[in-house]
């Protein structure tokens, strides 16, 4: 008997505004790691908001005496490396810009120097072998989307494009298993001397089709089932047409709510934060486990009070998928990965540069460098106590 269902996940472009004050942000703790000395003990908690040629830089740093960092002039930078570098967006890297940033509060530093979180709270990781980055289908398609737009925007292969941008794929599924694409919604801004037909032919014919083609599963490219600028045109994106914010897509940058989630943003904090070391640390574990054949599917929460080092909780779920009793795989996961924060740091190699390139197109699923919570290195250590 068939258990169909559909799954709707989104993501959104590097010119997004929201993952514009993302990138900015994450290149202010990217800044903290690159100071000379010992960075273990540098902090940061860094917020942006974008508009209409104004950017304000605000949030906490917590660095050597000796040492600065010029953060508007990063800001500046990122800001036009993201591809804000005309007058014309009525948002670009010459805008005004406030910096409120500031040092951190002396009674937070204690408990997290000493080797225990940075906050209290609980997070969430989540696997599935349902494609090779054991991610759900429709957020992985979604960001090779705007992945693909941005990058032809960038290197000029399709020059009409602008920054911003987003992507929507629905899938059907069937007992638990993806086996069709029903939906792929798009929208991104254009020059004006393009009509949408235009873009929508481009895009789909030359970005959207082999990304399909990637996962053989089939798709009706009908007028309703292929959307592209729904309102029939776009011209102007970025901050002018939608204010942003750092932390706002906290979903795009997860599992597309195929998993739940703590609540906690990644990008703009170091790693002291379990809102984002405790979160690359539980997709860590459910990848890991996954990837050794324990489940199918699989969630795990974990949960930290600030000072203190040990988790207060550990949770797993494999959905009815588990080849051995939920129980079991708690007592594993306690035996084989280090989730306290000092320990997840060493082990992830957290307390480095290169956090730039988490703040787009999701956090998990990735296979760049910086990526270490991607990493199937427990495998044979999982199968060994199953």
């Amino acid at each position: 008997m068939k258990n169909e269902f559909l799954f709707t996940s989104e993501s959104v472009s590097a010119g997004h505004p929201d993952k514009v004050c993302d990138c900015v942000s994450d290149t202010m703790v990217d800044a903290i790691f690159s100071l000379e000395g010992d960075v273990t003990r540098n902090r940061a908690a860094i917020e942006t908001m974008v508009t209409k040629n104004l950017t304000v830089l605000s949030g906490e740093v917590s660095i050597p005496e000796d040492q600065s960092i010029d953060y508007v002039a990063l800001a500046r930078k990122a800001i036009k490396e993201i591809g804000y570098d005309r007058p014309e967006l009525q948002f670009d890297h010459n805008c005004e810009i406030i910096n409120r940033i500031h040092k951190q509060s002396p009674e937070i530093a204690v408990g997290v120097d000493a080797g225990g979180a940075g906050d209290q709270g609980m997070m969430f990781g989540y696997a599935t072998n349902e494609t090779p980055q054991y991610m759900p289908l429709p957020i992985i398609m979604s960001h090779l989307i705007v992945r693909a737009m941005d990058e032809a925007r960038l290197n000029g292969d399709v020059p009409f494009l602008r920054p911003d941008g987003k992507s929507q794929v629905t899938v059907r599924y069937d007992s638990g298993k993806p086996v069709a694409i029903e939906k792929i919604v798009a929208a991104v801004p254009h020059n004006p001397d393009k009509s949408n037909d235009e873009v929508r032919e481009e895009v789909f014919t030359r970005l959207i089709q082999p990304i399909i083609d990637q996962f053989g599963l089939p798709f009706d490219k009908s007028q309703s089932s292929y959307i592209m600028n729904g309102t029939g045109v776009w011209t102007i994106g970025g901050p002018v047409s939608d204010a942003g914010l750092t932390g706002r897509k906290i979903i795009v940058d997860t599992y597309g709510g195929m998993g739940r989630h703590g609540g906690g943003a990644f990008s703009g904090k170091d790693p002291s934060k379990v809102d984002r070391s405790g979160a690359y640390a539980s997709r860590y574990v459910a990848k890991n486990l996954v990837a050794a054949g324990v489940a199918d599917r699989l969630e795990i929460q974990v949960a930290y009070v600030i000072g203190h080092a040990d988790p207060v909780s550990i949770m797993v779920d494999t959905f009815g998928t588990g080849k051995v009793a939920d129980s079991r795989i708690t007592e594993i996961i306690r035996k084989v990965f280090d989730l306290r924060p000092a320990g997840i740091m060493k082990s992830l190699n957290l307390q480095s540069a290169g956090y730039r390139s988490t703040a787009a197109y999701g956090h998990f699923g990735r296979d760049e460098d910086r990526f270490t919570w991607e990493k199937l290195d427990k495998v044979d250590d999982i199968k060994s106590m199953m």
